[in-house]
This record gives structure tokens, C-alpha cells and sequence, in this order.
């Protein structure tokens, strides 16, 4: 089979972490949508979204995930985002939102743990979440709900998670900015 010259999809990785109109907003590129037991990951060098797992009957992610373009985590992946909206959004859909908080955790087992943050962010267009500032808003039933799944869902790769604490938007911006730097200083 003939290698493909150009790519019928951009990178999503490269696109920019802010929104070029509204510098208040963060690009997010979803790669599973809520209610959905399969899990997608951008793949970067196939440039494409690839099935990584299915979820058990039973079992399907609460809320629209992503990443921001741009950005490198401490995990080394984009940063990973928790998208609240109305309807799923699509694998590969560009939204664009508002961070209102960062809900820090680590996973692994013991000494081998690794951090793995996940920004929460509400999608501009929507409205059942519009009103909705602060992580702290959405209750601590959100997060012990949120909790629970990533522990059940990391459960089914032998690893460990936990939540560490959640934090505002303010926290969660300085996490974002922190991504942005530190892929430039790799790619640097």
C-alpha cells in the first residue's frame, strides 16, 4: 500500500490551546463522549482517533473527555479535560470553553505513581451548565461521583487512582499555562 503523502486530518495536538477570538477560552479536542463505553485516543503518528478499550456493560465515561492542543501534562500527554454540556459532543470535535476548575489525582500502584490531572471545563454554548463558575457548584457529590469512576475505570488496567484535591479556575488556568510552557520547552 502506497504511503499517503498529506493527511486528511490536521494534527489536533497543534492547534492552539486558546480560543484566537476570546483569550479567556481554552480549545478542547474530545476524543470520547459521554455516555460512551469506548474509549478513543488520538493516535499522532497515524493522525487519526483509534479505539483503545471498551468499557464493560454497565460502565460508560459520565462526560464528554479531551485534551487541549498544545499543552503537555505531567503525565507527558496533553492536558486531559472534563467537558460539561448538553449533548456529547464527537471524537475529534473541536469545542470551545471555559475552565472551571482542575480536579488533581495521581494513578499507578505505590511508588510508581504518576500525576494525572484533569481540568474541568464547560463548553461556551451550552445552557445547563451556564450559570456554572466554580468546580465547587457542581457539590461534592460531583466529585465523589467523578472519584469513583476514574478508581473503577483505572481498576481495569491494574492501576490505582486517586483523587488528591480539587481546585478552582484559577488553579486550573495556572495548570494550563504550565502545559503550554512545558511543551515548548521540549519541543525548544
Amino acid at each position: 500500500m502506497a504511503k499517503q503523502k498529506n493527511a486528511s486530518l490536521a494534527n489536533p495536538i497543534r492547534l492552539a490551546p486558546r480560543d484566537e477570538d476570546d483569550g479567556d477560552l481554552i480549545q478542547v479536542i474530545i476524543e470520547t463522549p459521554k455516555g460512551s463505553r469506548n474509549k478513543y485516543a488520538f493516535d499522532p503518528k497515524q493522525k487519526v482517533f483509534e479505539l483503545k478499550k471498551v468499557l464493560p456493560a454497565g460502565m460508560a465515561f459520565p462526560y464528554d473527555f479531551g485534551f487541549i492542543p498544545s499543552t503537555r501534562a505531567e503525565d507527558g500527554d496533553p492536558t486531559d479535560v472534563l467537558v460539561l454540556m448538553d449533548e456529547p459532543a464527537f471524537p475529534g470535535c473541536l469545542l470551545k470553553c471555559r475552565a472551571i476548575g482542575i480536579i488533581e489525582g495521581e494513578q499507578g500502584k505505590k511508588k510508581k505513581t504518576e500525576r494525572n490531572d484533569r481540568v474541568v471545563a464547560v463548553e461556551q454554548a451550552n445552557h445547563s451548565y451556564a450559570h456554572i463558575k466554580h468546580v465547587d457548584e457542581l457539590g461534592k457529590k460531583f466529585v465523589k461521583e467523578l472519584a469513583e469512576f476514574f478508581v473503577n475505570y483505572h481498576q481495569l488496567t491494574g492501576k490505582e487512582y486517586r483523587v488528591l484535591d480539587v481546585k478552582g479556575p484559577g488553579e486550573a488556568t495556572r495548570r494550563i499555562k504550565d502545559g503550554m510552557r512545558a511543551l515548548k520547552k521540549k519541543a525548544g
